[in-house]
């Protein structure tokens, strides 16, 4: 794919990686500001503990970016970088970019407490417990207690965060499998692991679940400036 092709718009986020001079790989957060087609990208200078990172002329970097439903990266060559007026950092323009398309399958670890309720049992019997890992079609459900089997109907209920806004996502699943536990589970004391499967049907509550799901990996792709 070339580069013009993606026709992103200035201010686009963007992930840089460089190797120290320890040769441990380090990312920093950027923008494309400018570029000259065939000659040069400008990208902001990034900043880390609160000052402009330096980079060498002909130092090499990996360049990452999020684009429609999938993952651009290319390489470049550092050519200068300018303070005055503004701190910019000029590189190589790419002769083309490799993309990586995300699945709606594509998991991503998140951490996210939930309460989970049977549907199948009459009483209604709840549980706290978190989603390790999620994708648009199922995830790792960590429950402190057992109170599902495998097929049972499940609705799991969460205050997620997408961008600056707090949303609650309430999904109905089945429960596919029971999984056997890891070493941070038991440590934690999750003494049920299950596979689940989404099977949502209302469009608002899918609506919440799909940019949740693609709002996590984005910032899994594209970490935040470092301070």
């Amino acid at each position: 794919m070339d580069f013009a092709d993606l026709k992103l718009p200035y201010g686009t986020s963007l992930q840089l990686q460089a190797t120290s001079s320890s040769g441990q790989p380090e990312k920093f957060a950027s923008r494309l500001v400018g570029a000259v087609p065939g000659r040069s990208l400008i990208f902001s200078v990034p900043r880390a503990a609160n000052k402009a990172v330096r980079f060498r002329p002909g130092q090499k970097l990996a360049v990452r970016l999020m684009v429609a439903n999938g993952v651009g990266l290319f390489a470049a060559v550092v050519e200068a970088q300018s303070a005055e007026p503004y701190p910019l950092l000029y590189v190589s323009y790419p002769e083309t970019v490799t993309f990586k398309g995300i699945r709606g399958a594509t998991r991503v670890t998140v951490g996210l407490p939930v309460i989970t309720t049977n549907r199948d049992d009459l009483s209604g019997i709840k549980s706290e417990g978190c989603i390790a890992d999620i994708s648009t079609s199922g995830a790792r459900l960590e429950l402190r207690d057992a109170i599902v089997s495998v097929g049972d109907n499940l609705t799991i209920d969460a205050e997620v965060k997408i961008a600056e806004l707090t949303r609650h996502l309430s999904v109905t699943a089945v429960v596919r499998a029971r999984i056997e536990r890891s070493t941070k589970e038991r440590d934690q004391d999750l003494p049920a692991v299950y596979g689940v499967e989404f099977i949502e049907r209302n469009q608002d509550a899918l609506l919440v679940l799909y940019a949740y799901v693609f709002a996590q990996i984005l910032k899994e792709q594209m970490p935040h400036e470092i301070s």
